[in-house]
């Protein structure tokens, strides 16, 4: 580095949403925070163009740009890296993360516009990369970890030993002020105590915990800067019982607004801590399950290790909380796993009623133990990254193509509990199960086009209303009523999505007001509007009326109504907030 000069290094990446945040990036510049160097931070989305990036990192002037690399970015990420190159030719690019971890050498053959890769862990490998590049200290051949080019060609360095004392790495969002409209990322382990194939936390032997009590500082300044959702990427939350109980409890007592999300594993957790998390408030905390199959042969070739029934114990107790989201995942292309197997796993976790049903698809990651024996299971996924099932011994491309069709509808309609009382309706009268109810649905989706349109929330309303007329024995009537109540469910609107229909009542908006108008009403039911008038209040509630045999249909409603009608308020103020449903009460108008 020249004396007096200050070179500018710039950490930038490309995050798949923007309300996403970058928590590789934010422990380099911590890791690095007691250098005098110019280290500034950047991120960008995999939405914006190429030209608008090149542009915005030009105008930074660095000398060092390092990409953090991941599946769902490396594509657009090494055409960025190029133009780089192509327009600040003296600019040193620098690449890390999982997306070029394995296959380095081969990258840089490909590319010869990257100067350096960083292998694995990358807080210690940068810091001395940087002491190298922008101090002069040291040589380049001893620094542990990265890949690099020499007068005699691509130099793969010694790997580097994980880092023992997680407590070294500062606090990573010390620099940030405004972090209201982000997911923040955060970690309190690194590692897996599980050897699951298709994961590249297999290939990282043992876990490793920060301190619990620097776990809680953390997310103390986090909750104190304001941050909405705090979402760990722990592998496994709670492999360590009491580390993870401790945790917990810190949060249920420090309260506040911030949603904490964990991926756990539920046959881990004890009776001792469902009951302290039964206790825990409504939308405080939120768990992703990873179930990937209930078929036990696939598991064992898998190498993953599940205490089943206990999972599906503790899974149903968490669902009848009613105060945890919780969300389950499958993952489709497993090995040994055809579609009859498939349907029996997918049956077998709807009926634990999760908040949210992940039907994902197997990724076979570069350096996974699944990707090494791809040849010996049939497979053929997508040359370029995210690396995607296409087909293996079990399932052809026609099975997975049904499933993707079928994953779509269920996402609409099922993951977004927009349609919750129609569909629990419309499945049970399915004789041949969730699963079988899904794929016809599917099936029609495909068969009138919808797969090849965008669609907004009315629409998918309609959709379900014809198709429940046309392909169940549901009566009409009560097709009519139940997604009426759906739609008012999540949304105050005097239109309804057509052909759905309204009960008319003469004089019905006098007779609401009325209502309104009595305080012992607007006491006993809406206390939080005293002082409103009728007129502000009616602004904000909704009054439906139903007819009365709904109340057989919907299990809050059974053995209410009156003479053949029911009249719901639907207050939209006070939503539960695991599924942002509006509260209703049953009044006479």
């Amino acid at each position: 580095m020249k004396e007096g000069v200050v070179l500018k290094v710039l950490l930038t990446t490309l995050n798949s949403k923007f309300i996403h945040s970058s928590l590789a990036l934010r422990y380099l510049r911590a890791y690095c925070s007691d250098k005098p160097w110019d280290l500034g931070l950047r991120e960008f989305t995999i939405n914006d163009s190429v030209h608008t990036v090149t542009g915005e990192i030009f105008k930074e002037n660095p000398y060092v740009v390092a990409f953090s690399c991941y599946i769902w970015n490396i594509t657009k990420t090494l055409k960025l890296a190029r133009r780089i190159k192509q327009v600040m030719e003296d600019t040193l690019i620098i690449l890390g993360g999982p997306e070029v971890s394995y296959d380095d050498r081969t990258l840089m053959e490909q590319h010869p516009f990257i100067d350096y890769i960083v292998r694995g862990e990358g807080e210690a490998t940068f810091r001395e990369l940087m002491e190298n590049v922008l101090e002069g200290r040291g040589s380049l051949k001893d620094i542990q970890g990265i890949t690099h080019r020499t007068p005699k060609g691509i130099i793969q360095n010694q790997p580097r030993d994980l880092l023992g004392d997680l407590s070294s790495i500062p606090f990573p969002y010390s620099f940030d002020r405004d972090m209201l409209s982000k997911i923040v990322y955060y970690e309190a382990s690194r590692g897996c105590p599980f050897r699951c194939s298709y994961c590249l936390s297999s290939v990282t032997p043992g876990v490793r915990f920060f301190p619990v009590q620097r776990v809680k500082e953390d997310l103390d300044r986090l909750i104190e800067l304001g941050v909405k959702q705090v979402k760990f990427v722990d592998r496994t939350f709670n492999c360590n019982a009491d580390f993870s109980r401790e945790i917990f409890s810190h949060l249920m007592e420090r309260g506040g607004d911030t949603n904490f999300h964990f991926e756990i594993s539920a046959d881990l957790l004890d009776d001792g801590l469902i009951n302290l998390l039964e206790s825990a408030p409504p939308g405080l905390f939120q768990f992703e399950v990873g179930v990937q199959t209930t078929n036990l042969e696939v598991l064992r070739e898998i190498r993953r290790s599940t205490r089943q029934q206990k999972l599906f114990r503790n899974a149903r107790r968490i669902s009848e909380g009613k105060n945890i989201h919780q969300h389950l995942d499958l993952i489709a292309g497993l090995p040994g796993e055809d579609m009859a197997s498939f349907e029996r796993s997918f049956n077998d976790v709807y009926s634990l009623d999760p908040d949210m049903l992940q039907l994902g698809f197997l990724k076979l990651l570069k350096g996974s133990g699944i990707r090494k024996r791809a040849k010996e299971y049939g497979y053929v996924f997508t040359v370029e990254p995210p690396y995607e099932v296409l087909s293996n011994n079990w399932m052809d491309y026609g099975d997975i193509r049904r499933l993707k069709l079928m994953e779509e509808v269920f996402e609409y309609y099922y993951n977004s509990h927009s349609f919750d009382n129609t569909l629990r309706v419309a499945v049970a009268h399915s004789t041949a199960g969730p699963f079988a109810f899904f794929k016809k649905f599917s099936e029609y989706w495909e068969e009138e086009g919808l797969n090849l349109k965008k669609h907004s929330r009315r629409d998918l309303y309609s959709i379900l209303y014809w198709y429940c007329q046309k392909h169940t024995d549901i009566p009409t009537l009560m097709i009519n009523e139940l997604l009426k109540l759906d739609f008012l469910l999540s949304e105050r609107s005097p239109v309804l999505p057509p052909p759905i229909g309204r009960t008319q009542m003469p004089s019905y908006k006098q007779r609401c007001f009325d209502f309104l108008k009595n305080p012992e009403n607007v006491a006993s039911c809406l206390p939080w509007y005293r002082g409103f008038s009728p007129k502000q209040i009616y602004k904000l509630v909704h009054f439906e009326t139903f007819d009365g045999s709904i109340a057989g249909y919907v299990p809050g409603l059974q053995g209410k109504g009156k003479k053949g009608q029911m009249t719901i308020l639907f207050d939209y103020r006070e939503k539960d907030r695991l599924r942002e449903k509006a509260r209703t009460i049953m009044v006479e108008i």
